[in-house]
């Protein structure tokens, strides 16, 4: 389990834009960046700066996981055919924590993180608490009997901040949710807009 080590409001802060959609967010009062010179005017980018900050953005809006994990799978996204940018997509969001997050079960990336690997989900029966485990399509995952009432599961059924995207099946009543289809790009419900493109360009130097 990566630990992470900043707070979660500061990425928002750093990348001046609100990545996950909450609410709480304090980029939806502050718009500058964080610490006493937050608030100079921002120079503008360089290319290299564009594409580290879409690097940045994508890898801190997946619980923020580690260089090494999101090198590892671009590497892989690149080995595989067709576009790379929406394999990198695809294959971020087959992520055991990525489902469950997209699913309702839990209310942020961080939470489906540590909900995985605290043991509280099952794939096709058999308990997985490795939040990186690559599901595929047809896949069924469930939340634990024991675990369906926690106040961290209700909490994000019931919230109406999300929606559960389409290639989802989902069954709040029985919490179960089965991978449709390993979704593109464009099916992402991303809060804002991602640019994997330059991801790839930054990792292609």
């Amino acid at each position: 389990m990566t630990k992470r080590v900043q707070a979660k409001h500061k990425i928002d802060r750093r990348m001046g834009e609100n990545i996950w959609g909450r609410p709480k967010s304090p980029v939806n009062r502050r718009e500058y960046g964080p610490g006493e010179h937050g608030q100079r005017r921002r120079t503008k980018l360089s290319d290299f700066g564009q594409q580290l900050k879409a690097k940045q953005k994508l890898k801190g809006y997946y619980g923020n996981i580690t260089e090494k994990q999101f090198r590892r799978t671009y590497d892989e996204a690149n080995r595989m055919r067709g576009d790379t940018s929406e394999n990198l997509i695809g294959l971020l969001e087959r992520r055991l924590d990525a489902v469950v997050y997209r699913a309702k079960f839990v209310p942020t990336p961080f939470a489906a993180r540590q909900f995985v690997s605290h043991g509280h989900v099952k794939v096709n029966g058999k308990r997985v608490n490795i939040p990186s485990y690559r599901c595929k399509a047809g896949d069924l995952i469930e939340v634990k009997d024991a675990s369906r009432q926690l106040a961290l599961v209700l909490e994000a059924t019931d919230s109406p901040e999300r929606d559960v995207p389409d290639y989802l099946d989902v069954d709040h009543s029985k919490m179960t949710a089965r991978l449709v289809r390993v979704p593109a790009l464009a099916e992402v419900p991303y809060p804002v807009i991602m640019e994997p493109n330059l991801v790839i360009e930054f990792y292609s130097r």
